[in-house]
């Protein structure tokens, strides 16, 4: 699936959506975005920078370091999945997708949105999306 179909079918399935995008953790580029507002150009340029910094900063690496390390995970898999973070009006959904997870997808949804569809509808696009 594309990146493009994928963001079309985040925004034909997750509940209340107001935006979905795309952003590659190993470039720090954002690699499509939908929105249903417009939103000013500032806020779209920070989109790909601030979800790298949030799934491979580098205060978040090291604590990934001590968790597996305390926990005896010897791979280099990430050991951060998923980020739900909710805001004044809206919840931001944020998944590593299962196939590529240096692909990470995001959307965002109204904040009176059911938050458990949010997160099986965001969760099983990020689980079936093979970009």
């Amino acid at each position: 699936m594309s990146v493009d179909k994928t963001i079309k079918q985040a925004v034909a399935e997750v509940p209340k959506i107001v935006a979905a995008g795309m952003v590659d953790m190993a470039s720090g580029m954002l690699l499509g975005l939908k929105t249903v507002d417009s939103h000013p150009q500032s806020v779209l340029d920070l989109l790909a920078p601030a979800t790298k910094e949030m799934f491979e900063g580098d205060m978040v690496l090291t604590i990934e370091g001590l968790f597996k390390q305390a926990r005896g995970v010897e791979t280099s898999e990430r050991y951060f999945q998923e980020v739900l973070i909710s805001s004044t009006h809206l919840w931001h959904y944020f998944g590593r997708l299962k196939a590529n997870p240096q692909v990470v997808l995001a959307v965002v949804t109204r904040g009176d949105v059911n938050l458990g569809l949010l997160v099986v509808k965001a969760r099983a696009l990020a689980h079936s999306a093979t970009i």
